[in-house]
């Protein structure tokens, strides 16, 4: 596998180590013959589901993808078209995870709820199908993070190779970026229920207005890591420090605020902080009532 020519070339020393990596990725799935894969199309997935096509073949390898109210439809659109370039066979079924009243309650393990779900379907049509493996995304740096979906893989024998040969997301976005796989440099992308407090009631409308407030400032130009965060009526923005800057100036106020309100909220606030993945796992209620924020409903 050689870089793209239009690309820069990173220092031997890293493709080569990163390269043995991947071979070790490939042998992996070669040990295990066939695989089916948790697909949602962000980057780790997406690497994880282009390797598995090239290591066993079309036939011998499965990336599924579960649709709910949570996925995002511009996921899925990415998740299609990575799919359809490098010739990655894909099922989509649906998971219903918004009627369990335990997921729905939005509690702090909601994710365990959900990946046993997504879990309880896939394991059965890999054994249907006769695939020796279910495989996730999962990468070496979620080892260091609140991850109670990863207790839900567990339980179902679904294994994570990425993590099991300690790729980093770096790591991963930099072997995407040596394949040509669009999703090397995309924004991460949790499920919009991550949007919502813990102990706010996941809604199908709330997600509707969290993902149409986040297409709109995407449709205005707004780039890099964009959160609606919400706050019933408030709609607290958390972007990229350079997109914060650009965006929270006096003159595109009016964009951002006409964007985020088209979607059904009332208020507008911008957090000064700027994006933090996971924002809501490590602030308590008083602390982001207290954060600082430029309130944007309303031109000084």
């Amino acid at each position: 596998m050689s870089l793209p020519d239009r690309e820069p070339t990173a220092p031997a020393v890293v493709q080569a180590r990163l390269l043995g990596r991947e071979v070790e990725l490939v042998e992996w799935f070669r040990r295990h013959g066939s695989v089916l894969i948790g697909y949602s199309g962000g980057v780790d997935s997406a690497y994880l589901a282009c390797v598995a096509r090239d290591a066993v073949g079309p036939r011998k390898m499965l990336a599924v993808i579960g649709r709910s109210a949570s996925y995002p439809l511009e996921q899925w659109t990415r998740a299609r078209e990575v799919a359809d370039q490098f010739g990655v066979p894909v099922l989509e079924i649906d998971t219903d995870e918004m009627h369990d009243p335990r997921y729905a309650a939005n509690p702090v393990n909601r994710c365990y709820y959900c990946k046993t779900e997504l879990w309880s379907k896939l394991v059965p049509i890999a054994r249907e199908r006769g695939f020796a493996v279910v495989v996730d995304g999962s990468n070496h740096d979620d080892t260091a993070d609140f991850r109670p979906g990863a207790q839900a893989g567990r339980e179902a024998g679904v294994r994570s190779p990425l993590q099991e040969l300690r790729l980093t997301k770096d790591d991963i976005r930099a072997l995407s970026r040596f394949r040509g796989i669009p999703t090397w440099n995309q924004p991460a992308s949790p499920c919009l229920s991550s949007r919502l407090p813990h102990g706010t009631e996941v809604t199908p409308l709330r997600l509707r207005k969290v993902e149409n407030a986040e297409r709109a400032l995407r449709a205005i130009g707004v780039t890099g890591n964009v959160r609606v965060r919400y706050h019933g009526d408030t709609a607290r923005l958390e972007l990229d420090h350079d997109q914060m800057e650009r965006w929270g100036a006096a003159a595109r106020r009016d964009a951002v605020r006409t964007a985020v309100r088209a979607a059904g909220f009332t208020r507008v606030e911008l957090d000064l902080r700027g994006f933090r993945s996971g924002s809501l796992n490590e602030l308590t209620r008083e602390e982001r009532a207290d954060a600082r924020v430029l309130d944007l409903t309303e031109d000084a």
